[in-house]
């Protein structure tokens, strides 16, 4: 158990500390998994992780000048899940030039990642959802552009039916992939901003470009990002890898966990990661449950998923 005590009290840093109804110290118990108990300006903690969330608790009332954001909450509670020793070489964490300033990794896998998305000419990010896989791979395409590394960016995805059927909703091929392609659009949108993404695609700087299309093409000097790569066969991937021109990154990213293919087809990214694994300027960031950067409750919701899966098959 923790006691903590904010004497003198500041009562405007106090409401803005607890939230509205005491939403804050809700996301606190939820992501730490602790119990809160206040009376004025005393809390008591109790639980596994009291310790940390009294030092949330410290942090927070010194930010409480002005109401806190759910979203530093719940950042602040990814991090303070992620607390760990650095070693020499991992606390140099890169940072990467967005118009989110100081935008880093949130875990030491992430900034691998990074690291490997800077040094490397094909990335792959392989790992369950909410691990970053996909935002920072076009966080690193928006840096690399505005460092100049790269002159466009290119968005690939396959066009695989996820349950739903393609053929009933209204379009060309292209149209009908674009709401698969909305995790990929959100980034972007937060990274650069609505117009500013908006004049990159009238000036072609970022193109869209369904996997289906992408035979025979050569992309040069360009960053490109093939998303949710389970859902791509051996053929497809080999194609899509070989569609690397001069001066060009690319970075593949997926989750073995959800492939949409038909029953019996082979699965691409799998077979690229046993193929690829060891050749020489690939690299591969495999990433685990504790790389969660969601909700707090979306790590719990997959170590769930996991433990019953694991007891089903055995």
């Amino acid at each position: 158990m923790e006691l903590v005590s904010f004497v003198p009290v500041d009562n405007t840093r106090l409401a803005n500390l607890c939230g509205v109804l005491d939403e804050n110290l809700r996301q606190i118990e939820t992501g730490l998994n602790v119990t809160l108990a206040r009376r004025g300006e005393v809390f008591q903690i109790d639980g596994e992780n009291a310790a940390k969330a009294a030092r949330l608790l410290k942090d927070f009332y010194q930010r409480a000048r002005k109401p806190l954001d759910i979203d530093e909450i719940q950042l602040a509670l990814v991090d303070v899940s992620h607390k760990q020793e650095l070693s020499a070489e991992e606390s140099e964490i890169p940072v990467l030039m967005t118009r989110r300033s100081g935008l880093h990794g949130r875990t030491a896998r992430q900034n691998q990642y990074i690291r490997q998305m800077q040094e490397y000419d094909i990335t792959f990010g392989i790992g369950p959802a909410g691990t970053g896989k996909t935002y920072l791979a076009v966080a690193g395409a928006v840096d690399a552009l505005e460092r100049d590394l790269n002159k466009r960016i290119v968005l690939v995805r396959p066009a695989v039916e996820a349950g739903e059927r393609l053929g009933f909703l209204p379009g060309d091929l292209v149209q009908k992939v674009d709401p698969y392609l909305r995790p990929l659009y959100d980034a972007l949108y937060d990274l650069m901003g609505f117009d500013k993404v908006t004049r990159a695609f009238e000036r072609q700087i970022i193109e869209i470009a369904p996997l289906a299309f992408m035979r025979g093409r050569t992309l040069n000097h360009a960053f490109i990002i093939l998303d949710e790569a389970q859902n791509t066969t051996p053929e497809q991937m080999k194609m899509f890898l070989t569609r690397i021109g001069f001066g060009s990154r690319a970075v593949v990213t997926g989750d073995v966990t959800q492939i949409d293919l038909q029953r019996g087809q082979k699965c691409g990214l799998i077979e690229a990661r046993e193929i690829l694994r060891d050749v020489r300027g690939i690299a591969f960031t495999d990433f685990q449950n504790d790389d969660v950067v969601r909700h707090p409750l979306v790590a719990r919701i997959v170590d769930a998923y996991d433990a019953f899966h694991a007891r089903s098959t055995t």
